[in-house]
């Protein structure tokens, strides 16, 4: 039997144990099961946010093993090589899906019932990757998207327009990756159309500004590793953000990555499209409006996934 307050994190390096932190401030879980191939490092995270657990609200934190998960709600999985300066998502598809092949069958041996919410990148692959490895059903199986991509673009709008973000209504589809794109026919501030919107705050150049803030989002996991030289507290505050709408039961309506039927044209691929998330899991994709320009990039991003897709489990 699923406890609905109780959650794994496989994977235990910046992002895993950022994921973690995070969720260990949440108040939504009152167990937290930490896995990870070097279990000193797993058992050195948990002793480090127990130690903190006097400022929270009580909660079991602990290094375990697969058994210990098997009626978790959520499992989340951030583990697989990092992605390094001048490296794609995709470049990173082989050694992660070969992690893959290790981590899933073990969660079908013990008989994990949760949810797996599939973070590592390129995370559409992988998200793929663990629906086929499990056989789960395709409602339990999501990826973090472009969750943390929608995030991005709605801060760098908010920030053009001189704006409160959390009225920006846009939304990142696609591969997590270089081929995503800004869904901007569709997006709004506060029910209002962004480019009258725009215009309402002094700005005319549409295409220009649109496409350099596109470019903006696109680019920032980049720039934030040529720095820093990984990125893991976006994402951290994305993986909490999905977790609430499961475990609330929200049916909110986030970019998750899911398994497409023939929404847009697509046939089996996992990517980032809207959809409704509740504690079941996915519930259906949301059909956002595209402009004819918008459904080419879906297709071309959808495409070049599957390309990855036939060569890796070819």
């Amino acid at each position: 039997m699923v406890n609905m307050r109780k959650i794994a994190v496989i994977g235990c390096g910046f992002v895993g144990s950022s994921c973690a932190f995070t969720l260990m401030q949440s108040n939504l879980f009152s167990e937290m099961v930490l896995i990870d191939v070097d279990k000193d490092r797993a058992e050195g995270e948990a002793m480090d946010m127990s130690h903190g657990l006097p400022f929270e609200t009580p909660m079991k934190i602990y290094a375990g093993e697969y058994e210990d998960i098997a009626d978790c709600a959520i499992v989340i999985i951030t583990a697989g090589a990092n992605q390094k300066p001048d490296e794609t998502r995709l470049d990173l598809v082989a050694k992660n899906v070969g992690i893959y092949k290790h981590i899933i069958p073990e969660l079908v041996r013990v008989g994990c019932e949760g949810i797996l919410l599939i973070v590592s990148n390129p995370v559409d692959i992988l998200t793929y990757t663990a629906l086929k490895l499990s056989g789960f059903p395709e409602n339990r199986v999501i990826g973090s998207g472009t969750v943390l991509d929608t995030a991005r673009l709605k801060y760098l709008l908010g920030e053009h327009l001189k704006i409160d973000n959390r009225g920006v209504h846009a939304f990142i589809i696609g591969e997590h990756g270089d081929s995503e794109l800004a869904a901007f026919s569709s997006a709004n501030v506060s029910g209002i159309n962004l480019n009258k919107f725009c215009e309402m705050r002094g700005y005319y150049n549409h295409e220009e500004s649109m496409q350099r803030i596109y470019e903006d989002v696109r680019d920032s996991a980049y720039k934030i590793i040529e720095k820093k030289h990984a990125t893991y507290y976006g994402v951290a505050m994305a993986v909490r953000r999905i977790c609430e709408s499961i475990v609330r039961n929200e049916h909110s309506i986030l970019p998750i990555s899911s398994l497409t039927h023939g929404e847009y044209g697509l046939e089996d691929v996992c990517l980032s499209l809207p959809a409704i998330v509740s504690a079941n899991g996915v519930e259906k994709i949301v059909p956002i409006s595209l402009n004819d320009d918008e459904l080419k990039k879906l297709k071309d991003s959808a495409a070049a996934l599957k390309k990855v897709l036939d060569d890796v489990l070819a």
